[in-house]
């Protein structure tokens, strides 16, 4: 329950704004990190050593797209609490927006991705389209079939015409329903207009959505091996991109608590919805993960259980074993005590426990991919096909570093630039004194 009755003398008139001084000097230095280990990237992509050039476009993939999936989850969360109507969800909506506006940002670490110099280390179905003589469907059908019965999804211009599909469709998408909301707050007679109309246009956009985190994960992910395919990928992506994005909305939540914003509006019984979701998506997460390693292993058809060949291998399967049990079995027990998910603190430790293991999940789905590709590519450079290239791990933490500085940064403005909490939504003062 909640601890007293907010009335509307509680909530501020001219709601609860980031103080500037209180934050200024983590955005600077997110943003210093953010240029610096971007102009290094950059070198190291286009004109450092071959061999570096090879393996860090592997890691640039990596961290470009899990940060792309907490963006992207932000954006889930607002559409899905527009939809549903729910209350509760009220006070904590603007963090939901907030996160999601970073998304239109992250189109910034992906131009890298765009440029062929890069997709030629990554992406073997581009180079043999590049590399065609003639009509490239043509060639296609003389030389590699599975590729050529591909054509119609996997060639160049549409790729790129899906890329700039989910950019500039979704950023209108959020921005435009970031604004409504925003609007509201200075609205002296702010009525339920502007509620409905977010409503309807969060409808259609669920089914963007729905493509968008499906298919930027064929196009950015699974397209680093063409032959590979599941038909569950897309489910799986978006059960870690759920479960994660509300894991970085609790800690922003607790965060913004502890400098004493967001206060009457939210409480335990809130963290207690929040890690209710998290417990629910750990979960289906979990299922999900099993049931395609299930239908692979059970079908077992060559070209499905490659990706899970190159991930039993070496090293990788230990780090296969300790996701098992790191991402499902201890978030589950822990996430089961009542008591805890009402704990601000306690459950901001398993929100960064679990982004830890979201790491460890997208860390296992791009760089083992990344000895046997650049293998292919020119054994003299990288080496003949292995399980991993020694010394490429710094790497992967360099950019790691580089493009979570750059999504915390625009993360922090956003959360700057308007009222921490929709003060004049007219469930305000229900969602604040939710129980459950």
């Amino acid at each position: 329950m909640a601890h007293h009755h907010v009335t509307s003398a509680d909530i501020a008139i001219n709601g609860d704004h980031l103080d500037p001084s209180k934050v200024s000097k983590v955005k600077n230095l997110a943003l210093g990190v953010a240029v610096v280990g971007s102009v290094v990237s950059l070198y190291l992509l286009f004109f450092g050593p071959v061999k570096l050039q090879g393996t860090y476009a592997y890691s640039w993939l990596f961290a470009f797209y899990f940060f792309l999936t907490l963006s992207i989850g932000g954006v889930f969360w607002t559409l899905l609490h527009n939809v549903s109507n729910s209350s509760w969800g009220t006070s904590v909506r603007r963090v939901f927006e907030n996160l999601g506006s970073t998304f239109p940002w992250m189109f910034l670490f992906a131009i890298p991705l765009l440029i062929p110099h890069v997709q030629h280390f990554l992406y073997e179905w581009m180079n043999i389209h590049r590399a065609a003589p003639g009509s490239v469907k043509e060639f296609l059908h003389h030389h590699d079939h599975l590729l050529y019965s591909k054509y119609w999804f996997m060639n160049l211009p549409f790729w790129y015409g899906r890329v700039a599909f989910y950019f500039f469709v979704f950023t209108a998408v959020i921005y435009g329903l970031r604004k409504l909301s925003t609007d509201q707050d200075t609205d002296p007679n702010p009525g339920t207009a502007r509620l409905l109309k977010a409503r309807y246009h969060s409808n259609y956009p669920l089914i963007i959505f729905a493509l968008t985190i499906t298919f930027t994960g064929f196009d950015f992910a699974m397209g680093l091996d063409f032959r590979w395919f599941s038909t569950m990928w897309g489910v799986y992506l978006f059960a870690g991109a759920a479960l994660n994005s509300m894991a970085v909305i609790v800690l922003v939540c607790t965060w913004l608590k502890s400098m004493g914003h967001l206060k009457h509006v939210t409480g335990p019984e809130h963290f207690h919805i929040m890690g209710k979701l998290m417990f629910a998506f750990t979960t289906f997460w979990a299922y999900i993960t099993f049931s395609q390693f299930f239908l692979i292993w059970y079908a077992n058809i060559t070209e499905e259980t490659s990706y899970f060949l190159i991930r039993n291998t070496g090293n990788w399967n230990i780090a296969n074993y300790f996701l098992v049990f790191g991402h499902f079995v201890v978030p589950f027990v822990v996430l089961l005590q009542a008591w805890l998910k009402r704990n601000p603190k306690l459950l901001s430790i398993v929100a960064v426990y679990t982004l830890c293991m979201h790491v460890l999940d997208h860390y296992l789905i791009i760089i083992p991919e990344r000895g046997v590709s650049l293998g292919k590519i020119d054994p003299k450079i990288f080496g003949e096909i292995q399980v991993s290239i020694p010394g490429a791990f710094w790497g992967d933490i360099l950019a790691f570093i580089t493009i979570g500085a750059g999504f915390l940064f625009f993360l922090i403005r956003a959360l700057g630039q308007h009222s921490l909490y929709p003060n004049r939504d007219p469930r305000i003062l229900e969602s604040a004194n939710v129980s459950n």
